[in-house]
């Protein structure tokens, strides 16, 4: 299955809570889409809750089915709680990342902006968004005039975006460091994790 590409706003819709697309279309119409959409209030077997969940976080960061069930089986080998662990691989992808630094205004764009070169991290270029960032790597804006020039305009578009405190960011050098990993409480809020974890201890 391909990477989702339609409207955006239809997943929020979908999920009855705000993750992609525009805030405002999904406070008009906050009912499921489709036709019998304001109608549907049926209860959901565990099975499904722990699928919605699954799916939910799935779409936040934009991964394949495939790419997602890597890092939950990464995490799960991992010490430490798997749930927990499971959203720090997440979160500190390098598109996660690019994105929590104010470089880009989703994680969609801070994919593409990593993938076209202009992301740096400890000097060396860097083009794959899955990259997990590490405590103490230093992430900069490639010193170039087109990928300064994005920066400037993203940094400014997204000025009002709180970067997380596991982050630091220097706007006038375009550069950032991974100080500590994310704890719980500075990642997505609207996911129980553990409804995944057991989702996945089904297979």
């Amino acid at each position: 299955m391909a990477r989702y590409t339609g409207p955006t706003t239809r997943i929020s819709r979908r999920f009855g809570t705000f993750l992609l697309g525009s805030g405002k279309a999904f406070e008009r119409r906050s009912y499921p889409p489709g036709v019998h959409g304001p109608k549907m209030r049926r209860k959901l077997s565990e099975y499904a809750v722990g699928l919605n969940e699954k799916q939910k976080l799935r779409y936040i960061y934009g991964l394949l089915e495939r790419q997602f069930r890597r890092v939950f089986e990464i995490a799960k080998r991992e010490r430490g709680v798997t749930g927990e662990r499971f959203l720090q691989l997440l979160e500190t992808r390098l598109d996660s990342t690019v994105y929590l630094l104010g470089l880009a205004k989703s994680r969609a764009a801070a994919r593409q902006f990593v993938n076209h070169g202009h992301i740096r991290v400890n000097g060396h270029k860097v083009d794959i968004a899955s990259y997990n960032v590490l405590p103490g790597d230093e992430i900069e804006v490639k010193n170039s005039p087109a990928s300064r020039q994005l920066g400037t305009r993203c940094l400014e578009e997204n000025r009002i975006r709180n970067v997380p405190g596991w982050l630091t960011m220097n706007a006038e050098t375009f550069k950032a460091t991974v100080v500590r990993l994310p704890t719980r409480d500075e990642m997505e809020q609207n996911i129980n994790e553990q409804l995944i974890v057991e989702f996945y201890s089904r297979f």
